[in-house]
């Protein structure tokens, strides 16, 4: 048995090493990046009828972020459990008031959020404790939050639909943007709005 092991040992360190060794390196994604194209994301279809005719779309099943119909689109990276998420809720929810008073400019700039790692029931606590009056939609397993570089919360990207349909990053920005208004007037001046 001793003998049997001072076999194994030795066979199995060199397996370890060999798949250690062989084993492809995948290169970490990075957050957003103003001027860099976001990646596709995939969202469920809210059953709302007001939030699909907010958003521009039709039907059941999926959308993809570029087939909003808007120029502009705020997105929103959340947490239910995240503090600063939490106390920037009425700043954010005044920056949808702001756009939707602004006829010009409210069929041209949409804001959505995303909850990282909640679940509906998470992401319907959050709409509801904070009265967000924009779509929420849940990220429960992190694939949504993984593919924009694990960003933490909360973070805001504002992106610009191209003819194309790719997104373009105007503007990444990491933590609550303090003023509504303050952000708006950014969010206009890099999206060529104003």
């Amino acid at each position: 048995m001793k003998r049997m092991i001072q076999i194994l040992i030795p066979i199995l360190g060199a397996f370890t090493m060999s798949a250690w060794f062989f084993h492809p390196v995948t290169a970490a994604i990075k957050p957003p990046v103003k001027g860099g194209v976001l990646p596709q994301i995939r969202l469920p279809i809210p059953k709302d009828p007001n939030k699909k005719s907010y958003l521009g779309i039709s039907g059941d099943g999926y959308f993809k972020v570029s087939q909003i119909k808007a120029s502009t689109v705020i997105i929103e990276i959340f947490s239910l459990y995240c503090p600063v998420c939490q106390a920037s809720a009425p700043e954010v929810n005044a920056l949808y008031r702001m756009i939707e008073q602004i006829p010009d400019f409210k069929e041209k700039i949409k804001m959505i959020g995303i909850g990282a790692g909640n679940s509906i029931l998470e992401v319907n606590t959050f709409k509801e404790k904070y009265d967000v009056p924009f779509p929420l939609f849940p990220d429960q397993d992190f694939k949504i939050h993984k593919d924009l570089g694990e960003v933490r919360t909360p973070y805001f990207i504002v992106v610009k639909i191209k003819k194309d349909r790719t997104l373009e990053v105007v503007y990444p920005l990491e933590g609550a943007f303090g003023e509504a208004e303050t952000f708006l007037q950014q969010i206009l001046k890099v999206s060529g709005l104003k």
